[in-house]
């Protein structure tokens, strides 16, 4: 049986159908594996448990392949899947502490070459404020918001992953932007 690598898991087998080609799952897998992060980062706020909850997210997906009837869906199912393991998560711990997404991912080149110490210390301000922004907001309010503006989600797309209707995800981020715009007032930034 070949393997695949993952981050955090090392080797991981992946079946190969009659026609020689990978599982879906497995190669959905391997080419959104850092998407799956990003999002559950967004939702929890540190690195370490956004690693260990993705090794989670990947291994449901893994043992749970068979529920997926249409691979064109596989990406979705996949964020639907990451979205439940990280809430989950913050519901069980109720605090969230955010870390430095830059730590995440150290085996990248910076992701701003060239970039004046000014505008270093300007995106540096500008996370925060954001940071900032997401402690106010219920975990709800925080994952629709961050799957529609950050991960440009398509609204139907956000409430399949989050299961609920649309104009609950609408309500959601409606909800968080008032409240970013209350911070916003308060702070007194951007």
């Amino acid at each position: 049986m070949d393997t695949m690598a993952l981050p955090w898991l090392g080797s991981v087998p992946m079946a190969v159908d009659r026609h020689g080609g990978s599982d879906a799952t497995a190669v959905a897998l391997e080419t959104n594996m850092r998407r799956m992060f990003r999002l559950i980062y967004r939702i929890v706020g540190n690195v370490p448990d956004a690693q260990d909850l993705t090794q989670e997210a990947v291994l449901k997906a893994l043992r749970r392949r068979g529920q997926l009837k249409d691979d064109r869906k596989a990406v979705q199912w996949l964020n639907r899947i990451a979205v439940n393991t990280a809430l989950d998560f913050v519901r069980k711990r109720r605090r969230i502490v955010f870390e430095e997404l830059d730590r995440a991912l150290p085996d990248r080149a910076p992701p701003y070459k060239g970039e004046s110490p000014e505008q270093r210390v300007l995106r540096g301000e500008t996370r925060a404020w954001i940071e900032g922004g997401l402690r106010l907001l219920s975990e709800r309010e925080r994952t629709a918001l961050l799957l529609r503006d950050f991960e440009e989600m398509p609204a139907r797309e956000v409430a399949s992953v989050m299961g609920c209707t649309t104009a609950t995800v609408r309500s959601h981020i409606a909800n968080a932007r008032v409240k970013f715009r209350k911070y916003k007032r308060e702070v007194g930034q951007l």
